[in-house]
């Protein structure tokens, strides 16, 4: 790929957006009935800004902003489904959503000099600082939402989903929300994924309680699933997490033909298998940036299949070309 040319080809935007991205802006959830969510709009706009596709970004934009942004908070409202009156069935937040939003919004007011972009991005950030960030035993962390997860509303709480740490996106929001300190989430969001090891291949949970020592939260099956999966990616686009933890999630979650395997954190067994390209370029991915393996040649080429695997495989792939194009030759 030339130096000029986007880390997310308009081919492979166009393949994305046409199979995930309706006229009206809206990105699909295909294996979740058809929902649309904040995190699904968050994607759509980062994925739309890194390929250049600015006319598609404005697309998703007047969508999310016109049917999500409808919180007195200035936060997105979570859940949107096209059969339901109204539209909006959960008007909670979730705080990975809002972040990916401002970011993508914050990278298009820099990279297109749109300063619409740049104040929606500073409006979220500052409403995410003030809102969705708690201290608990000494660390500013992130809630998962704004109602339902803090001590306060639960025996178990506070509840956080380290996978809600979108570790690149903090340097960016504290250019516009100085008021928060997001280099202490930041890091607050590694020294809490490095004690949250459960069964013997310590994985992390999708959902962590913070009620006493570090637990999966009751209520939500004790595994490293779907949400815990971007973990690692997450961390190697912040550029965050050392060798040795990354090293110890990759043995973890792989599976012997590569596959990503999810975990069952009570006994350790695994309870699903993915084969999907968009899961098995995470561990990939791992022995790319700590070990300089170059990735399998299958998982170069996009080809969309699922709204959220494909999400993931753009992301690493833009990630790979970036920062780490040998692995890719």
């Amino acid at each position: 790929m030339s130096e000029s040319a986007p880390p997310i080809s308009d081919a492979e935007w166009s393949l994305y957006s046409s199979r995930f991205v309706t006229q009206e802006g809206r990105v699909l959830d295909d294996a979740n009935d058809g929902i649309s969510h904040s995190e699904g709009q968050g994607y759509g706009l980062l994925l739309a800004q890194i390929a250049g596709a600015r006319a598609d970004f404005e697309r998703i934009w007047t969508f999310t902003r016109n049917e999500l942004l409808l919180r007195d908070d200035g936060l997105a409202a979570w859940k949107w489904q096209a059969d339901a009156t109204p539209n909006v069935t959960d008007i909670n937040n979730a705080t990975d959503g809002d972040i990916l939003i401002a970011y993508a919004l914050a990278r298009a007011g820099a990279g297109w000099e749109d300063p619409r972009f740049t104040e929606a991005a500073t409006r979220m950030a500052e409403a995410i600082g003030m809102h969705l960030t708690f201290e608990h035993e000494g660390q500013l962390l992130l809630s998962a939402g704004a109602t339902g997860f803090s001590a306060e509303e639960r025996e178990d709480g506070p509840i956080v989903n380290l996978s809600y740490w979108v570790f690149e996106a903090f340097p960016v929001l504290a250019d516009l929300a100085p008021d928060t300190d997001w280099d202490a989430i930041g890091q607050s969001g590694v020294a809490l994924a490095a004690r949250a090891g459960f069964s013997d291949r310590q994985m992390p949970p999708d959902w962590l309680s913070l009620a006493g020592e570090p637990r999966p939260a009751d209520g939500f099956p004790a595994e490293f699933s779907y949400n815990a999966v971007r973990i690692p990616l997450y961390l190697m686009r912040g550029g965050m997490g050392d060798a040795t933890y990354l090293d110890g999630l990759r043995d973890g979650m792989v599976g012997d033909d590569g596959e990503l395997n999810l975990i069952d954190l009570t006994t350790g067994d695994v309870t699903e298998t993915l084969s999907d390209a968009g899961y098995r370029i995470i561990p990939a991915m791992i022995s790319c940036v700590v070990d300089d393996v170059a990735i399998p040649s299958d998982l170069r080429t996009f080809a969309p299949t699922v709204y959220y695997p494909s999400t993931l495989h753009l992301l690493a792939l833009s990630h790979l070309r970036e920062n780490h194009s040998g692995c890719l030759e």
